[in-house]
């Protein structure tokens, strides 16, 4: 087992599927620079054709993607959230639809890593966690890795998936660092992280916590402080949204009777209020307690390094939350 950041781990799942299959190749800006450091060396490694630096035009090179896709082959786009509203057109209209459109005969096997850049003083324009907004989208498969093992794991199951799979990455976490166990230590020789399958963080039996992307730590950090004052809570990371694992969920709640849900996206319409909602229809007489979701301010994220972070989850509200759900 060694040691891997994020990026390290999201880095070595795209060199192993190119690797294992000629079909795959990764476009994206800036991509022989290694802005962001996941396709670092990529080509000199694969070469100019399996390497390809777009132009600044998200909507001319995610159809370029998806028409790929259409021939047999398999692209890794690589982009940030706020450049999705560019591509819109072509992950909304067509992406999420030719599939069902052309009834099964059309497969789009794309990966889009996204990478989410907030709470960093980006102002309201690059702050975007519009992860909800997807999973409002039939035809779309929507994925948060909350870590570098599930980083790995979820991107090469992405790659080898056959419908479109928008990899959200979280920025606060691509530098955080957990184990990753090398090819040759697994059983089948390679790391896969099934999708609709949510990772217990840890048990619990007082309260259940679901986080959501960066909620998972702020998720972890609170139940450290309350872990002192003898409440045992129990931490869920969906890993998918889409799709959702809501059986887990559901039989943790039926344990705890309580739920608190910690989203980093804008409340309203969240993948924390699609949780809450389902937990209520379908959890109701488990619950001893109204569903808690903490979630970011339904503002506009301000530049102002005094303003922003008070629009956040934080580890504080979710112990108030906590709180709030145990009296």
């Amino acid at each position: 087992m060694a040691t891997k950041t994020y990026i390290q781990a999201i880095a070595e799942a795209t060199i192993e599927e190119m690797e294992r299959d000629k079909a795959v190749f990764t476009m994206g800006e800036d991509l022989r620079q290694s802005v962001y450091g996941a396709t670092a060396g990529l080509v000199e490694r694969f070469g100019e054709d399996r390497v390809l630096d777009t132009p600044l035009s998200e909507n001319g090179f995610f159809g370029a993607a998806l028409g790929a896709s259409l021939c047999g082959m398999r692209p890794i786009v690589e982009t940030v959230t706020s450049f999705l509203w560019v591509g819109m057109d072509q992950l909304i209209s067509q992406a999420s639809k030719m599939r069902y459109m052309f009834g099964g005969q059309a497969e789009l096997p794309v990966t889009f890593r996204v990478r989410m850049f907030y709470a960093r003083g980006a102002a309201a324009h690059h702050s975007d966690r519009n992860y909800p907004v997807f999973m409002n989208t039939p035809g779309l498969k929507i994925i948060c890795p909350t870590n570098a093992y599930d980083a790995k794991g979820l991107m090469k199951t992405a790659v080898r998936d056959n419908d479109v799979c928008l990899l959200f990455e979280d920025g606060i976490a691509l530098s955080s660092r957990m184990e990753v166990p090398d090819n040759d230590d697994l059983p089948d020789g390679e790391l896969l992280v099934p999708f609709g399958v949510a990772n217990i963080v840890q048990p619990g039996s007082d309260v259940t916590i679901v986080g959501i992307a960066g909620g998972v730590q702020h998720a972890i950090d609170a139940a450290k402080v309350l872990e002192a004052e003898g409440v045992s809570a129990e931490i869920i990371d969906p890993r998918t949204l889409v799709p959702l694992d809501t059986d887990t969920i559901l039989k943790s709640v039926a344990k705890t009777g309580r739920l608190v849900v910690v989203d980093p996206a804008h409340k309203m319409c969240s993948a924390g209020s699609e949780i809450a909602a389902i937990v209520a229809q379908e959890g109701f007489w488990d619950l001893q307690a109204p569903i808690q979701v903490v979630a970011s301010e339904q503002i506009n994220v301000p530049y102002s390094p005094a303003l922003e972070p008070l629009i956040y989850p934080t580890p504080e509200k979710v112990v108030a939350a906590i709180r709030t759900v145990l009296d």
